[in-house]
């Protein structure tokens, strides 16, 4: 990494929907990485992923300079060939046969330029965006209710609400500087009360004053019946109803029949649960109902989401501080795209596709020559239109949908046989990327986080600046250029000739008011006109953001006086239906629920760069209730195998009362490139949301078994191994290399195993002779392997015929130590660390690397809170993501070191 002059530069974190400001600091040392204490939405907190940042700026595995057909190409010959192959197919079968699948991770700049190219130049919808897949349940919920995609608070109610109700998120684990807001205003005011509701008992639940393991997708029974509940109450405000809303009486004879008893009966709850939870909701005018993807990613996630709306417009409970409904997106810009039209059925600026006044609007300050006057296939959709051949060029930019797709083995297949497919980013080998080496199809080298410059929108409205601090590597541009080359190659250059993004989001400030007049909840027009100075140095700034008004009271927050966007300026309760029970359940047949963990990050090409953040989950896994786990005769840390119609997986079993019988949790970031066969969304069915499209990501049923294997191996590896042919492995960074879990159901010779796995590991040596030493023990048919390359371990590998017992965090360290001769060579091979270096386990907090056994001497010794246990050891002490997992650990301990011999690091750990 080029680091250039040190600099320290004010940006915002790539991941998740908070939008928390960054501070990054570059000096000869590398990137360093702090909260920004002036930002809004963290106050200089961060969580491990925004902490680590700095880990994942270097240039390996970087695409560097634009390929056709896997080879080195010219910039001016790759934009060349994706104008050609767009136009191609545009003038034989027309615009609708062309498509952008684009993502969160673009800049807003980034996104208009690319819904401008598609819906205004080319005259086709056919753009849609991975945050299709997050939030837009909640897109077409605000809409159907408020007439518009208003989000209406703002974090700041979190902390004045009085009773937070956190449906469908684990927000510990997926938003957790929020989630640390949360906790910290709890503490401060113990009268706050949190409820969660979620299937599984998540770190999230470390907080709850009470939580409802709901059986999965009964969310709308729920909050119907707490709509009737609240109906029958003082709750309701009349006023607000009369005034504000229409359509309360037709929701309200829907959830007539929604009595607690029949929620109980179809949510799995008992009465009393259900009773208390309306009773807190009813007595608490302050509260806030926090959803995420559990709420959204459902075939009916749009009517959970105004199941919730519904329960706040009775109550009037909206657009006032301390509380509302409130969503919180998955991806920093998942806002920002949502803003400029990124999605299939929407224009730039909250415009409506199908309002002909608004495509005059758009088209008309545009100037362009067309424009799209139907909606574009949505992502589920586009892809089958592109398995189909309906679609003949495709280009996918910062994103990875041969992983996080639903049918992720069909849509695999759909890439490969698309006639062109052009694909931007950042690096060079992801399962998407590897379909562009195939004949004349491009990929194109993005700038990534660290060199980006232009904004994003988080949660709550707040557009901040992401700032570059690196120069672009290679011969990487930003996304808002390349899209524009490709424009100016197809014939529209003068449409698209920004010299600066300033100059793009100036467009797109001045768009945003035109024949406004408060007609529509986004305006940013008193934004336009701004210097490239000016725009560099812009501060985050809550929309709305118009050029006359002066902000008032609360004039940062929606609806609390109505002013809704429906042609009558009233809300619209939401007729909603409850989901009908599964009928697809078989006698080995379980839910099959799919979601985050808290140190990775979508499909792992930053998080996965990171030693500190692979040290908390190395291995996909499986979340099953041990009554489940015996049915199937599954024990705690096996391999299990997940199978249905569409695909197939193999990961580690966790055996937990967490998880609700029935029903069983895989996250969603491993893929080809970390792991053999752990795709997990190749599993999951392309059922969607009849109203946003959005994919049933959560209600997939699947069939699971111990996965039969004749041998186990664990390796320690100073290179990336170029082949790996088992059945099971899975590759996380370590500090000087890579550490890798391996089985297969084939035997193998133990020395030959070994020998290729260290083929490329030494520099100076070959595996003749003394390089490479080893140990047999034919009692426990397991053998050991290790090889010295001047002095420093090239490799360790461990293989027998049960799991490998070896202490996976001590061995992890071995490649950055030196071996002065044999013997120390030889004590590798024992495969646990001297008497004199116990063994911390597994690791929990990231930052500090402390592992679980260190935690749990700690508890041992006395330390009975979070905070204890963090003057004991530090663990929990900086960003705080590990608070909630130490707490477990606390609940989980009873005053005796109950940690497996030798920490073995088969077990996935989670709280």
């Amino acid at each position: 990494m080029d680091a250039g002059p040190a600099t320290t530069v004010k940006t915002t974190c790539p991941y998740c929907g908070v939008g928390c400001g960054v501070i990054a600091q570059k000096s000869a040392a590398g990137v360093t990485i702090s909260g920004d204490t002036e930002h809004s939405a963290n106050y200089g907190r961060l969580c491990s992923k925004g902490t680590q940042l700095g880990e994942t700026v270097g240039l390996e595995d970087r695409l560097l300079y634009p390929e056709i057909g896997g080879k080195r190409a010219s910039w001016d010959d790759a934009i060349a060939r994706v104008a050609d192959a767009f136009s191609s197919a545009i003038a034989e079968h027309g615009p609708d046969s062309v498509a952008f699948y684009v993502s969160g991770q673009l800049l807003t700049e980034d996104y208009y330029v690319a819904n401008k190219l598609m819906k205004g130049y080319i005259g086709s919808a056919n753009i849609d965006t991975n945050s299709r897949l997050c939030m837009a349940s909640s897109v077409a919920g605000h809409k159907r209710a408020f007439g518009s995609d208003t989000v209406p608070g703002t974090y700041e109610d979190f902390e004045l609400a009085d009773l937070i109700v956190l449906t469908g998120s684990n927000l510990a684990w997926c938003h957790p500087v929020l989630f640390q807001r949360i906790a910290a205003a709890k503490q401060k005011r113990p009268q706050m009360r949190v409820v969660t509701i979620d299937p599984r008992r998540t770190a999230t639940t470390q907080i709850s004053d009470l939580h409802l393991g709901l059986a999965p997708d009964t969310d709308v029974a729920l909050f119907s019946g707490l709509l009737r509940h609240l109906a029958r109450s003082a709750a309701v405000d009349p006023a607000y109803v009369d005034d504000h809303t229409c359509g309360s009486e037709d929701a309200l004879q829907a959830a007539s029949a929604w009595t607690i008893e029949a929620v109980a009966e179809r949510c799995k709850l008992r009465p009393i649960d259900v009773a208390q939870f309306y009773q807190m909701v009813e007595t608490t005018e302050n509260t806030v109902t926090i959803y995420s993807q559990g709420v959204n990613q459902s075939s009916s996630g749009t009517d959970k989401v105004n199941a919730i709306i519904n329960t706040h417009l009775l109550t009037g409970r909206i657009g006032r501080p301390g509380l509302g409904p409130f969503s919180v997106t998955g991806q920093p810009n998942a806002m920002g795209g949502r803003e400029v039209g990124g999605l299939a059925n929407m224009l730039a600026c909250h415009m409506e596709l199908l309002n002909a006044d608004h495509r005059r609007i758009v088209q008309t300050f545009w100037d362009s020559p067309t424009i799209a006057d139907k909606m574009g296939l949505k992502a589920v959709d586009l892809f089958e239109a592109v398995h189909s051949g309906q679609i003949k060029a495709l280009w996918v930019m910062a994103t990875n949908p041969s992983v996080s797709m639903p049918n992720a083995d069909k849509v695999d297949e759909a890439l490969a046989r698309v006639p062109f497919l052009a694909v931007s980013d950042v690096v060079s080998n992801t399962d998407t990327l590897r379909h562009t080496r195939r004949d004349t199809c491009v990929a194109l080298p993005a700038t990534g986080w660290a060199e980006k410059d232009g904004t994003v929108t988080n949660s709550e409205r707040v557009i901040s600046r992401q700032r570059g601090f690196l120069p672009a590597p290679g011969e990487a541009r930003h996304d808002w250029k390349i899209i524009s080359d490709v424009a100016a190659a197809m014939g529209y250059g003068e449409a698209f000739n920004y010299p600066h993004q300033a100059d793009v989001f100036d467009e797109y400030a001045r768009l945003s008011g035109v024949e406004n007049n408060g007609t529509r909840d986004f305006d940013i027009s008193g934004l336009a006109g701004m210097s490239h100075q000016v725009y560099d140095a812009l501060k985050p700034v809550r929309w709305p953001v118009k050029p006359t008004s002066e902000v008032g009271e609360n004039d940062d927050r929606f609806f609390a006086r109505g002013g809704f966007y429906h042609p009558d300026g009233r809300a619209k309760f939401i007729t909603t239906v409850p989901a009908e029970p599964s009928t697809d359940i078989g006698p080995k047949s379980l839910m099959l629920n799919t979601g985050r963990v808290r140190d990775h990050w979508h499909t792992m090409t930053r998080t996965g760069r990171s030693v500190r953040l692979s040290a908390h989950m190395g291995e996909p896994y499986v979340e099953l209730h041990p009554e489940d786990a015996a049915d199937h005769k599954i024990d705690h840390a096996d391999l299990v195998e997940l199978t249905n119609k569409r695909g197939r997986a193999i990961v580690r079993a966790l055996v937990t009362d967490k998880q609700r019988r029935g029903s069983v949790f895989v996250p969603m970031h491993w893929n080809d490139q970390t792991a053999g066969q752990a795709r997990v969304d190749a599993l999951v069915a392309p059922i969607t949301d009849p109203f946003s499209g959005q994919p049933a990501l959560k209600m997939s049923r699947v069939s699971v078994r111990k996965a039969k294997m004749k041998w186990f191996g664990f390796a320690v590896l100073r290179e990336k191994p170029t082949t790996l042919p088992y059945a099971y492995w899975a590759l996380m960074r370590i500090h000087g290399g890579y550490a890798l879990e391996f089985a297969d159901a084939q035997d193998a010779p133990a020395r030959s195993t070994a020998e290729h796995l260290l083929s490329g590991a030494s520099t100076t040596q070959d595996l003749i002779g003394d390089d490479l030493i080893g140990v047999e023990d034919i009692a426990q048919r397991s053998a050991r392997y290790c090889m010295l390359d001047e002095g420093k371990l090239a490799g360790v590998v461990f293989v027998s015929k049960k799991p490998v017992s070896v202490s996976r965090k001590w061995a992890s360290g071995l490649l950055v130590e030196t071996f002065a001769d044999r013997s120390a060579q030889m004590a590798v091979l024992a495969g646990r660390p001297p008497a004199d270096q116990p063994d911390t386990g597994p690791t929990v907090c990231s930052c500090f690397s402390i592992g679980r056994l260190t935690i749990q001497d700690a508890i041992t010794e006395g330390a009975k809170t979070v905070d204890a246990v963090g003057a004991a050891c530090n663990a929990g002490t900086n960003c705080g993501s590990c608070r909630s997992e130490i707490a477990s650990i606390i609940a989980q301990t009873d005053n005796s070191r109950t940690a497996k011999p030798e920490g073995d690091r088969r077990e996935p750990q989670t709280a």
